[in-house]
């Protein structure tokens, strides 16, 4: 595949992965009440299969960790953007680091996603979130599908790009 193509697709793939990372984080850092349900009901799910002190820690502090991973992976992502912006004000030398950015980036969020995945399906939360009566319709679900997925693809079309 051509270089142009491949860092089209690239930053495609790059930009819906920071949007629901990023959108995701005022509800993860708040504590919003649906964060709440969805880690708490994990966090229960885990005391009854490793004991209370790990599912309420997962309960109370996985949304910040989550959030962390999550801000770290975006900045990741975004980075060679950074740097493109900054060698033409000549505040940097641009570097070409958009390959390797996007490789790491792209396996750290499908890391990430597949920890979601799995919650979403070996627990009580479910592929579809209900929450005081409102469903998600499997948004968050599908979302994180949709991030292993095109992690793993971020990875496999600039495996082979050079730098």
């Amino acid at each position: 595949m051509n270089n142009k193509v491949v860092a089209t697709i690239s930053w495609v793939i790059v930009l819906w992965m920071c949007y629901v990372f990023l959108f995701s984080l005022p509800y993860k850092f708040t504590m919003h009440p649906d964060t709440q349900h969805i880690f708490g009901t994990i966090g229960q799910w885990m005391v009854g299969l490793v004991g209370s002190g790990i599912g309420n820690l997962f309960a109370n502090v996985g949304p910040f960790v989550v959030g962390g991973f999550e801000l770290l992976i975006s900045l990741i992502l975004l980075l060679p953007f950074v740097l493109w912006l900054l060698s033409l004000m000549g505040l940097a030398k641009n570097t070409g680091t958009r390959v390797s950015y996007h490789k790491l980036g792209g396996i750290m969020a499908s890391a990430v996603m597949a920890g979601a995945v799995f919650f979403h399906l070996a627990t009580p939360l479910g592929i579809e979130v209900i929450h005081e009566g409102k469903s998600d319709n499997g948004s968050l679900f599908y979302s994180a599908v949709s991030i292993l997925v095109l992690g793993v693809a971020l990875w496999f079309i600039n495996h082979k790009v050079e730098d």
